[in-house]
């Protein structure tokens, strides 16, 4: 039986559109055997390594509302912070660790201070998730085993690298694909977009290194820290995925 390695990039609530890619790859019988994310790409790879449908999560972040910066609390320096993305890992993911999860796991952070790719793949989660998704300005960065750490995209947003080598197919899934179709662009436009033109380098020169990649096009359409359109993210991406089906089936059948 093939091994299956899923890689799942960053982006905010874009990441919803994971969800959607996931449920379409179940339904086409297409199970991953390891994750490896970064960001938004880790925390729906936890919670859908944790035994939850791609619905569910669907669900609960919206829910939760886990990707609005309305909800989070304020910390120190005017800048927020991670308390209630940790309070949301631990109540449905209760144990915490890696090891209590049923599909492995490899969460990618940036140390900020060596300018260093750091992966974690074993003891607690919930710290490791945070740092993964620790955008720059935005979160506080988290101190933990030594380290500053911030988000995993930075310097990785396509973490190929823990699980290369380890399985028989790779499928990538980028949500960050930038429109040029747009006639005005605010402040916060401008800063999202320059994030990601910087970061999908990082994703697009890997792309030879995977059997199947999905990139929805036009995904920057969609803000990376509002949940108002969380239902058409998943629709959107789910749809993107389903038209690939043939591909889908040559690849895992070849």
């Amino acid at each position: 039986m093939k091994t299956t390695g899923i890689i799942l990039s960053g982006g905010g609530a874009r990441g919803i559109g994971h969800l959607g890619i996931l449920q379409a790859l179940l339904e086409m019988d297409v199970r991953p055997s390891v994750i490896s994310g970064t960001s938004a790409g880790a925390l729906m790879g936890a919670l859908f390594a944790s035994g939850l449908s791609p619905l569910e999560i669907l669900g609960l972040t919206k829910k939760t509302k886990l990707f609005s910066l309305s909800d989070l609390e304020f910390g120190q320096a005017g800048i927020f912070n991670m308390k209630s993305m940790e309070n949301t890992i631990k109540k449905y993911i209760p144990a915490n660790t890696f090891e209590s999860l049923k599909i492995p796991l490899h969460v990618t952070a940036t140390d900020i201070v060596k300018g260093e790719t750091v992966y974690f793949s074993e003891g607690i989660l919930s710290t490791p998730l945070m740092a993964s998704a620790c955008v720059p300005f935005v979160f506080k960065p988290i101190q933990y085993q030594n380290k500053l750490l911030l988000d995993g995209g930075i310097l990785n947003n396509c973490p190929v690298e823990p699980i290369a080598g380890t399985c028989d197919i790779l499928i990538g899934s980028h949500v960050n694909s930038i429109s040029t179709n747009i006639e005005h662009l605010k402040m916060k436009d401008i800063v999202d977009r320059s994030f990601h033109f910087a970061l999908n380098h990082s994703v697009y020169s890997k792309v030879n290194q995977l059997n199947l990649f999905f990139d929805p096009p036009d995904m920057s359409r969609f803000a990376m820290f509002e949940m108002n359109n969380a239902d058409d993210i998943f629709s959107f991406a789910y749809d993107y995925a389903k038209s690939k089906g043939e591909e889908i089936k040559r690849i895992m059948n070849g």
